[in-house]
């Protein structure tokens, strides 16, 4: 029995996605919950399992392609066995198939001529066997290199499932007739390796049409944009575009937080497990500043403005494909203990590409921090449908005036963005004090050692 393997439902807003690698081919043997291949999604890379074991007897979507919700990615035989692979058995959907190449397969009699006999171009001429090729026959993918490189199919030898022609039967092709050439051309066309390399994701998409991307030079390399990159992107734009946004800057005195931590580190990380770090009292300190100004913690719908009642916090994460922000979800009611291990959690997912979907979801305010990086001042973009995103910095030994003396503290500079259709600059500005005041006095932070 075939079944199809399809584009899951991805999470909340999300409909699109892109093939990045199967790691199976047609072909191989798949067992019930097995990874089959790898989606990226604007925010998270996931995996598609097999729902039940067979033969992977055809892949629809090649690495590379955009899909939605609910295409078909592949087909799974279960009955399928590797005999079945050898002696070309398709699964039971391919026999619509089957019946459209039955003039092609069925047994010739023995008075009828051999199409040995004929030139090959002419043979191809009177029958119309390039046009003949069936999808289910030849994967998008190798049928689009083909028309890139000006093969015929005709001439491909397959070896996919039932001697379906794929990508790399395409490439042998194309590499044979230029060994029978013996040198490229000049203005040859570029073989489909080549072309998938240097086209970005978007355009190996069968519905764009965008030109392709090629380097000026030989010292240009053509990058292809994640879907992720591609989407922080567009959703950085659509930040600038759609919000009257602002920032507003303060710097904070870290002297008392940075001797809180020194004198309790040891105890709480043997206590807790964890180190006690920077982060949880940001977290909390805004938290507290929410409450006084709840239009931070808000968004807008249409013509309303929603206030949220709890405190959803975003950690904006370096990944390697972008910024990720994972979400504390009712950080208000979570330790400091707690805070710090869910973010160490949320790091070692991000590096590791784990995070799911959940992970990410949601989000009432977002704190980013950019002194991880060496940053000392920045103005951060908020997240929508966010009002309020804090920016913190890199802490430097500066000279300041302490009761008419000057002296030398840590210091850090901070910026929130926020915006200006609902906040207004002395709501951003007393909000920023707030956080100021709880990081230099932490007593009402309730520090648990």
């Amino acid at each position: 029995m075939a079944i199809d393997i399809t584009v899951p439902q991805l999470g909340e807003s999300i409909v699109e996605a892109t093939v990045v690698q199967w790691f199976k081919q047609e072909g191989d043997q798949v067992t019930t919950g097995e990874a089959l291949l790898e989606l990226e999604t604007e925010k998270v890379t996931l995996e598609v399992n097999a729902n039940d074991s067979g033969i992977l007897a055809r892949i629809e979507r090649a690495a590379g392609e955009d899909v939605q919700i609910g295409d078909l990615l592949g087909v799974l035989d279960e009955n399928g066995d590797a005999a079945g692979t050898a002696t070309g058995a398709d699964s039971a959907d391919t026999t619509v198939a089957d019946s459209a190449d039955a003039t092609s397969d069925e047994p010739r009699s023995a008075d009828e001529p051999d199409s040995a006999d004929q030139p090959p171009e002419s043979a191809r001429e009177a029958s119309g066997q390039s046009e003949a090729v069936s999808d289910d026959r030849v994967t998008p993918v190798a049928r689009r290199m083909a028309d890139e490189a000006g093969i015929s199919l005709s001439d491909v030898e397959g070896t996919g499932m039932g001697g379906r022609i794929r990508r790399e039967d395409v490439e042998r092709a194309v590499t044979a007739r230029r060994d029978q050439d013996g040198t490229a051309q000049a203005g040859e066309t570029a073989s489909p390796a080549q072309a998938v390399e240097t086209a970005s994701p978007a355009e190996t998409s069968p519905a764009e049409t965008s030109p392709a991307v090629t380097p000026r030079d030989a010292r240009e390399e053509i990058v292809p944009m994640s879907r992720r990159r591609r989407t922080i992107a567009s959703r950085l734009v659509e930040a600038q575009q759609t919000a009257a946004m602002l920032t507003t800057f303060n710097e904070i005195d870290m002297s008392t937080v940075m001797t809180i931590r020194r004198r309790n580190r040891e105890a709480f990380e043997e206590r807790h497990g964890v180190r006690l770090g920077f982060m949880s009292f940001f977290v909390k300190a805004v938290i507290g500043a929410l409450r006084d100004f709840p239009e931070l913690n808000a968004e807008i719908r249409g013509d309303a403005i929603v206030r949220k009642h709890y405190y959803d916090i975003g950690i904006a994460v370096g990944a390697e494909d972008g910024l990720v922000v994972p979400v504390l979800r009712d950080a208000d009611r979570m330790s400091f203990a707690e805070i710090e291990g869910n973010i160490r959690q949320y790091a070692a997912k991000a590096g590791e590409g784990k995070l799911s979907l959940e992970d990410l979801r949601g989000g009432t305010f977002t704190i980013t921090n950019g002194g991880v990086f060496g940053s000392m001042l920045s103005t951060p973009i908020l997240n929508p449908p966010q009002v309020g995103i804090l920016g913190l910095h890199r802490i430097d030994d500066r000279p300041v005036a302490v009761d008419g003396e000057v002296v030398i503290r840590p210091m850090m500079y901070v910026a929130l963005s926020y915006d200006h259709r609902i906040i207004d600059g002395r709501e951003a500005v007393q909000f920023l004090a707030r956080v100021k005041s709880l990081i230099e006095v932490p007593a009402a932070l309730l520090l648990e050692v």
